[in-house]
């Protein structure tokens, strides 16, 4: 029996240990090679290069809206680069938005090799971009992140005063995902990041959106509702249809309503 519980415990340690070591191949899916620029989805654009605070040289696209003021600060998700986000750059550009989109450290044209703290680097780094060398500002801009970018964008948010934030396929906690991906071995693991969007937001004044579909297979829908309740108000929760990464196209048009409706009334 004795020697049956000390096995059990040496496997979970074992277990643990490879899982500490794979996390961030675990979080972080970049890709280099750019598929396309946005001259191919018809749109105008600046590309921009920029430095953290570190030094590490970073990449983005300036997308301008012709007569608008207010520019989108757009944090993609952990797969792909920039170059995959041509449909929702698309649906902002109608809305009357300049868009800012930018890979983080490690993705598509940017250099280095992305973690939690560099992440949030390269989002101050693209707030100073936008506020600084661009003069623009800072009330006229919005924040926003999907998935994975829900952490980066909440954590800019909690520092700076934007116009608003919005949050799309928000996960609340790198231990939360991990109650749901390893429900075992999430106890006895360390977690090497912290991701934790729900304490973010408990600093955010801003007004806040939350969008997230209960049919998304990759980030529960009740870790974007625990987001939500842990913001402060003016805040507002919408439920979309459609999986994590097609959600927002599986509930056009009322996706692209909403988000008019809350940048004309935040």
């Amino acid at each position: 029996m004795l020697g049956s519980i000390v096995t059990s415990l040496l496997v979970l340690v074992l277990l643990s240990s490879l899982l500490y070591l794979q996390q961030p191949s675990m979080v972080f899916f970049p890709y280099r090679e750019l598929s396309s620029t946005p001259a191919e989805w018809g749109l105008e654009y600046d590309d921009v290069s920029f430095k953290a605070r570190d030094g590490t040289g970073l990449n983005g696209w300036y997308i301008p809206r012709q007569g608008s003021d207010q520019v989108l600060l757009f944090f993609h998700g952990n797969a792909g680069n920039i170059s995959h986000r041509g449909e929702s750059v698309a649906i902002f550009h109608r809305l009357g938005l300049n868009v800012f989109i930018v890979d983080y450290r490690g993705y598509g044209h940017s250099q280095g090799k992305p973690s939690e703290a560099g992440l949030y680097e390269d989002a101050r780094a693209a707030w100073h971009y936008l506020t600084v060398t661009r003069g623009i500002d800072e009330a006229n801009i919005i924040i926003f992140g999907r998935s994975l970018g829900t952490v980066v964008a909440a954590k800019l948010a909690s520092e700076v005063q934007p116009r608003a934030l919005i949050l799309e396929s928000a996960l609340s906690s790198a231990r939360d995902m991990a109650k749901v991906v390893l429900p075992i071995l999430s106890y006895v693991t360390i977690l090497r990041f912290k991701f934790d969007t729900a304490d973010y937001v408990q600093d955010v004044t801003s007004p806040l959106l939350v969008l997230h579909s209960p049919d998304d297979e990759i980030i529960p829908f009740e870790l974007g509702e625990k987001v939500y309740q842990a913001a402060n108000q003016p805040k507002q929760f919408v439920a979309i249809e459609g999986n994590h990464n097609t959600g927002f196209l599986r509930s056009q048009p009322a996706y692209e309503r909403a988000l008019g409706a809350f940048i004309r009334l935040d």
